[in-house]
Order: structure tokens, then sequence, then C-alpha cells
């Protein structure tokens, strides 16, 4: 196993390193997609990242002549990555944990393999992080649908340690930390597949396979009782299959379409925010989608909702199942 070294300063890792457009050359060589990022910084110097990241010379030439200071950023979604990223304490650690002998997110994957029965997966292709951290790459298995995860938040696996998949992105080898010091490679082996303990720790629930049903409130009209439930079904399905980057818009307008119904008080808000949230649960943790995002969304969508009755028209269109 090779030792994770502290990245120091640039002037003392290589006394030419590659430039940024080189990097970027260096990571699609790897197949990873990439996009700039702002200079000395993980925030996206582009819109639509994700969707934009490319695998082609030709444009990463374009925007790395336009962007010639900004960071690498490979898009772990489109690149078929999810990456453990592990960082230091930075600060006092919690008691649960420092109970364990944990100083670092490495050692908490260290225990979670070792409750496993697991060897430590340290073996594939590794980052150390301009603060003390480290990003292990894995490939993420065909077929499987992962989390991105913040700390021990939700289905989390613990304190500092994220998960980088759908979603979400990180900053390439060859990148600069806003103390100078670079993203550098410890360990340039093969990118391991994810191992199937991890799999199964990321992997979301499945959805509700319960019907799904509104009351409807004061009236006795079966054709507005159709209706609402249409609504609901219809409103569920495009929450429940929102694609990263369009989860937060279609979770408010859903919101937002089943609120006029509230309005004519044909559904109760409870049975608003119980149904979106059946449908939003399967994206918690998914790209930082968190609970705080799901439940303020919902509100401000049926706030805004409620102020406009909705005109009884022709009956919704239920997805097909």
């Amino acid at each position: 196993m090779t030792a994770v070294t502290t990245p120091g300063p640039i002037s003392s890792i290589d006394p030419e390193p590659l430039t940024f457009h080189d990097s970027a050359l260096e990571a699609i060589r790897r197949g990873w997609r990439v996009f700039p990022q702002a200079p000395t910084s993980k925030r996206p110097a582009i819109t639509r990242w994700e969707q934009r990241a490319t695998l082609e010379p030709a444009k990463v030439h374009r925007w790395w002549t336009r962007f010639p200071d900004s960071n690498v950023g490979i898009a772990c979604g489109p690149s078929g990555l999810l990456v453990l990223d592990l960082d230091a304490a930075h600060g006092p650690v919690p008691a649960r944990w420092e109970e364990l002998g944990i100083t670092h997110g490495t050692d908490v994957i260290a225990l979670l393999a070792a409750r496993f029965r697991q060897p430590d997966p340290v073996d594939t292709f590794t980052v150390a992080t301009p603060r003390d951290g480290e990003h292990r790459y894995f490939r993420r298995p065909p077929g499987t649908t992962l989390r991105s995860t913040i700390g021990a938040r939700g289905r989390g696996l613990g304190w500092r340690t994220d998960t980088r998949g759908p979603g979400a992105a990180i900053t390439a080898p060859g990148s600069v930390g806003r103390n100078g010091n670079f993203y550098a490679v410890v360990r340039d082996l093969p990118v391991a597949e994810l191992p199937l303990w991890l799999v199964t720790a990321l992997t979301p629930p499945p959805p509700p396979t319960r019907p799904l049903t509104a009351p409807v409130l004061r009236v006795s009209n079966r054709r507005v009782t159709a209706y609402v439930n249409a609504a609901v079904a219809a409103e569920s399905h495009n929450v429940a299959t929102a694609e990263a980057g369009h989860r937060h818009i279609t979770l408010y307008a859903a919101a937002a379409a089943l609120g006029e119904l509230l309005a004519n008080g044909w559904i109760t808000e409870a049975s608003i925010t119980h149904h979106l949230t059946d449908a939003a649960r399967r994206h918690l943790g998914v790209g930082d989608f968190s609970w705080n995002e799901l439940t303020t969304t919902i509100r401000d969508g049926v706030a805004k909702g409620r102020r406009t009755r909705r005109i009884l028209t022709d009956r919704p269109t239920a997805p097909r199942r």
C-alpha cells in the first residue's frame, strides 16, 4: 500500500507542473468527462456543467483558452465514477467518533470495512486534496443507482466521509486549492470497481409500491375525485423521474400544481406533502439533494399554488405503468 502524502506548495511538488489545459486532457484520456471550475475553487465556471462535461479535446482547448486558470472539474455521473471524499478533522472530533479512535474520513471507511468484514478499499486511483483529504476513485457497477452523500446525514457513511456520484463533481488532479496546494495523485492505480458492501450501503431504497391515491375533501363528484387522483399520480411520477439538475424545479412545479387543488378544497396540504415526499424520497442524498431542500420546496410550491384556484378541465393524464 502506498502511503498518502500531503501535497505541498505548487513549487515543491513539480518544478514544471502540468497546465490546467494539460490536466484536463489527462483526465479525458482516462475516460472522465471534464468541465472548467473557477480558479482555486470547486465552483463550476459554466452553467449546466454535468450535461456539458466533455471528452472532446477540441472543447477542452476552447474552454481552457477562454479560462486558462480554471481548475478541472470531473462530472462523476457521466464519467461512471463514485468517489469517496475523505476529509481531515479541521477542528474538534465529535465525541462519538473520538471514542472510536476516528480522526479522519479514512478512519471511518476503515472502520466500516472492518464491520462488514471486508478489506479497507485503498487499492484504487487516489488523489490527495489540498487540505489533507483524499479522493478514492471507483467505477460504479453497471445498472446501479448510487447516492451522493454528505457525512453521516441521511444514509451517509459517516463523519468527514462524503460520496460523489450522479449529480456531483470532484476536482481533478493538477488543480489547485485556495491554499496554493495541488490535488496530487498519490496512488496511480487502475480505478477499481466499487466494493459490493459499499454498493449496498449507498443504494437508495426502492420506491413505494402502494398505489397513489389522494383523499378528496367535501365533494362527492366522481369527476373531481378522479381528477385529483390522476393529478397526484401524474405529478408524483414527474418528481420521481426528475433528472439531476431538474429535481428542485420539478418538485416545486408539482407542489404548486397540487396547491391549486388545495385552493379549491379538494385535497389537504398534508396529503400533498405525503405524496410528493414519497415521490422525492429516492433523490435524498443524491447530488446534495437534502431533506431540508425537499421539505422547503414542497412548502413553497404549495404556498404559491394555493393562491390560484384550479379550473376543472380534462382529467390529467396518469403516467403509464
